[in-house]
């Protein structure tokens, strides 16, 4: 809209903030089993999106930009501190290669699915593919960075959060329900009958108390984030361009993953309320990221970006299949593997409570990894979606 109402960028953020606290509100408040099929990421990018193409908020703004370089660099370090990669292995053994073979999965059958559809969707569509390899490998603050790195149009990025949401609410009863399936599964993987037990025994030990959340950790918390995708920035203006996919942006996100997960593995992982803080700014740069986007033509793409992203599920669902066969994994540890790439952290622990509640702490483990490959993987995804778009 040419006259916005809201064009001032603290009106803008309140106007966002206020619609990403008011949907996990509801969602508390209420406890509806609506947001079991839909999430408030649905809602907190959809809103955003309608108050911006209607002209209440503007779809152009300072505040935009501003979240782009330091929003989303500071999300992504501290999303990064709570991941242990060392236990994650240790607990998890054989489980961790049926995860990296669903990841596996996503990586080829992203390709293969946007070329299925590609004549129905737009030139750079292969960026959303990208973007939404990004949620299924690690998760929602994954697809943000992503999106950004590879410049991905907001139409497709639109594209990408629906088809996330519409799969999901497939995909999640899917692996629900797969319990049902456990004794034929396990015999078909021929997994041994101790593996249950040796879980369910070490994931008691992963649970880990961080100290109470004092001033001082928020002053650490700002402090990290913002000087490490400060020395990212820099260093990523020196490395060499492979266009499109690998430019200057892809490299600041990669290298602030990078750093992450380096600063994982020292003390600054004890660092109380990073996840916290850092789940909170990823909803609000989708949030941001709906303001920006445009509707127009996405009703038109939408069906053939679906159509795509089923196939695509499928490929994942066989490779992860797969990887349980070859490794003798068991139905809980593969449900588990796949919910940590396809919904990450809030959709793993669900998936482990129904099988086995005693796999909580193994589900939020695994998920954390996927944090820290996902923008790898998905640039990945992307460079392979670019190959065959051309």
């Amino acid at each position: 809209m040419d006259n916005p109402i809201v064009t001032s960028p603290v009106g803008i953020l309140a106007i966002l903030s206020g619609v990403t606290s008011f949907f996990f509100y509801l969602e508390k408040k209420t406890q509806w089993k609506l947001f079991h099929y839909f999430p408030p990421l649905l809602f907190i990018y959809s809103i955003p999106l309608v108050l911006s193409n209607t002209g209440i908020i503007a779809s152009k703004s300072p505040l935009y930009d501003w979240m782009s370089e330091v929003v989303l660099p500071l999300f992504l370090i501290l999303m990064l501190l709570d991941i242990d990669v060392v236990s994650a292995v240790r607990i998890m053994g054989k489980g961790i290669f049926v995860m990296l073979f669903g990841t596996a999965g996503i990586i080829l059958g992203a390709p293969i699915g946007y070329f299925i559809v590609k004549s129905g969707l737009g030139p750079e569509a292969w960026k959303g593919f990208g973007a939404l390899a990004g949620s299924w490998i690690g998760g929602t603050g994954n697809m943000a960075a992503v999106s950004e790195g590879l410049g991905t149009p907001p139409l497709d990025f639109g594209l990408a959060v629906l088809a996330d949401n519409m799969v999901y609410i497939i995909w999640l009863p899917i692996l629900l329900g797969s319990k049902n399936f456990a004794q034929w599964f396990n015999r078909f993987t021929r997994v041994d009958k101790k593996r249950i037990e040796i879980l369910e025994q070490s994931s008691g030990g992963l649970i880990r108390d961080k100290s109470p959340f004092e001033m001082r950790h928020l002053l650490y918390l700002i402090f990290l984030g913002l000087f490490f995708p400060w020395i990212a920035a820099n260093l990523a203006d020196y490395l060499p361009q492979v266009q499109p996919v690998l430019t200057t942006g892809s490299w600041r996100i990669l290298l602030i993953t990078t750093f992450g997960i380096i600063l994982s593995m020292t003390p600054a992982k004890k660092i109380p309320g990073s996840h916290q803080i850092a789940v909170a700014l990823v909803y609000l740069f989708v949030a941001n990221m709906g303001a920006r986007a445009n509707i127009s033509g996405l009703a038109d793409k939408a069906p053939w970006f679906l159509l795509g992203a089923y196939i695509w599920i499928t490929i994942h669902g066989l490779f992860c299949v797969l990887g349980a066969k070859l490794f003798r994994v068991d139905i809980h540890s593969t449900a588990i593997a796949s919910a940590a790439n396809i919904g990450g952290i809030a959709s793993a622990p669900i998936v482990a409570a129904h099988h086995n509640e005693k796999l909580v702490p193994v589900s939020i483990l695994m998920a954390l990894i996927g944090y820290a490959i996902g923008n790898y993987g998905a640039f990945a995804a992307a460079w392979l979606c670019y190959l065959v778009s051309r």
